[in-house]
């Protein structure tokens, strides 16, 4: 619009003529004519009136028809114009695409624009709302990050197996400087590692971290207080950072670390793509070559590097880094089981002190450690296994009652039963002989020897007796001969074995004496 007004005012105010003032201008004559032509149409002379402007008023004087579609200096068509603001919310539906809202639009207006005007227009309508925000970032203040979404092959030198390896991205607001590391999944370790190595890279902390949102990340997304993984917590807590991951579906929250993972992908992922590697590190000494190049890559509109920027600006800004190195802690919360105050953590078994049974309680375990806090206070610590099924039980965790019987020797049991008689004593010795370890018989010795309070001393040894002479070595046996009263009965004689002698019968020595004389 401002080309018209000069067009006018040369015309009106200094009398140049169309040709002149084609050439004064660099535009065409008939351009030049046909503004003039509009506005001796219009009424218009100069000097304009104050209060037209150009974007509304002037374009409505020269354009009167149409005048309230927002064009770009040329007349608009009197067809029926689309409702851009229907179509941008249709389009958010599955399945609806521009071609089928067009159709619609001609069915109800078939004079209106044909397809290719059909989408320019609404392209045009949605530049216009489209807009992006920039931002400015403080030296040291954030750092973003994300999981690139190529991977890199790697093989097994044995099987062949090819596996794929995620790159991990983090990268500086202020300096764009960009750390990469490949990993074998994106679960929280990796992504807790990930931002260890990369303010190790750093050579320092930022105050903030800006994410993605998984789950590793975030247990339950929310764009005002989002819940963060207790791991993921826990590896900001020991670098004091604070995390404010992006919003969901909004990728413009953490548009650095988009650039820097797209510029990785086609710098790093890109041009190893054709190499064979056989382990995680090989492959991720290479990814660290093409990120020095990748740093120290001159920008095409600014000057200097990656590098040179991060020398200048966000190296100086970081926060030292913590004194003790970081170690990835796995949390989660359990339960104390009630019944035998262990707590279960990948298969394994740790116990807590039983005054806590029942109880909510977080457990945290790093490679060689496994924790049990609660409310913030440790309350148990064991060495980590990784074999399933392992019990590890702390003597203090007991009761008193527990304690006493898992202390408990053979010979305590064993000189209980002397106090009984000789055949409980013999019974219960029995029944420990018989295990493959004395501690498997505890409870049959046990659940015996308290047999002696309801039926007294006396009974019970005659009960031992009566099982020892039927082979019954069970708590099941001598239980079942108290309560019928067997053991008030007397024991049945044993028969007496009679010796058959006969001058064909040769005893067991002649045998011997044959052995002997076949050995000499």
């Amino acid at each position: 619009m401002r080309m018209i007004r000069e067009i006018l005012r040369l015309h009106y105010m200094c009398g140049f003529g169309k040709k002149k003032i084609s050439r004064s201008l660099g535009c065409s004559r008939q351009s030049a004519s046909n503004y003039i032509n509009r506005a001796r149409a219009a009424g218009l002379t100069w000097p304009l009136p104050a209060e037209l402007d150009d974007e509304v008023c002037l374009e409505k004087f020269l354009y009167p028809k149409g005048a309230e579609i927002a064009g770009v200096g040329r007349p608009v068509s009197n067809k029926p114009q689309p409702d851009c603001n229907y179509i941008h919310q249709e389009l958010k539906k599955k399945g609806v695409t521009l071609n089928l809202l067009w159709e619609e639009y001609k069915s109800d207006h078939p004079d209106g624009y044909q397809l290719s005007h059909f989408r320019g227009i609404y392209r045009q309508w949605r530049k216009a709302i489209s807009l992006s925000m920039r931002q400015n970032h403080k030296a040291g203040e954030k750092a973003f990050s994300d999981f690139a979404g190529g991977t890199l092959n790697i093989t097994n030198e044995m099987t062949g197996e090819v596996t794929p390896a995620h790159l991990f991205v983090c990268a500086l607001g202020a300096s764009s400087y960009t750390f990469a590391r490949l990993f074998w999944s994106e679960n929280s370790e990796a992504w807790c590692t990930g931002h260890s190595l990369a303010f190790a890279f750093f050579q320092g902390c930022p105050e903030i971290i800006v994410p993605d949102n998984p789950k590793p990340v975030t247990t339950k997304a929310c764009p005002y207080e989002p819940d963060i993984n207790p791991s993921f917590n826990q590896m900001a807590n020991h670098f004091g950072v604070a995390i404010i991951p992006a919003r969901v579906r909004k990728p413009k929250d953490k548009a650095t670390v988009e650039s820097a993972v797209g510029v990785a992908t086609r710098w790093i992922l890109a041009v190893l793509r054709k190499r064979t590697f056989f382990s995680l590190a090989e492959a991720n000494k290479a990814v660290e070559e093409l990120l020095e190049k990748l740093n120290d890559k001159p920008f095409k509109k600014l000057p200097g590097s990656r590098h040179s920027r991060y020398e200048e600006i966000d190296k100086p800004a970081l926060r030292p880094l913590p004194v003790h190195q970081y170690e990835y802690m796995h949390v989660k919360y359990a339960s104390v089981h009630f019944a035998d105050y262990h707590v279960e953590y990948e298969g394994c078994w740790y116990s807590a002190p039983y005054q806590y049974r029942g109880r909510r309680i977080e457990v945290r375990a790093t490679l060689n450690t496994v924790e049990i806090f609660l409310k913030g206070k440790r309350i148990a610590s064991h060495p980590r296994s990784f074999n399933k099924g392992n019990r590890f039980t702390v003597p203090e965790h007991r009761p008193k009652s527990h304690r006493e019987y898992g202390a408990w020797p053979p010979e305590r049991m064993i000189r209980w039963a002397t106090t009984i008689g000789p055949e409980t004593k013999c019974l219960v010795e029995q029944i420990l002989q018989k295990q493959q370890h004395p501690e498997l018989g505890y409870r049959s010795c046990l659940g015996i020897l308290r047999l002696s309070k309801p039926y007294g001393n006396d009974r019970l040894n005659a009960a031992c007796a009566r099982a020892l002479a039927i082979n019954a070595y069970s708590f099941k046996s001598v239980n079942s001969i108290l309560k019928s009263g067997l053991d008030k009965r007397s024991l049945p004689e044993k028969p007496r074995q009679l010796t058959l002698v006969h001058e064909n019968i040769r005893g067991p020595i002649a045998f011997h004496t044959n052995t002997l004389q076949g050995e000499q």
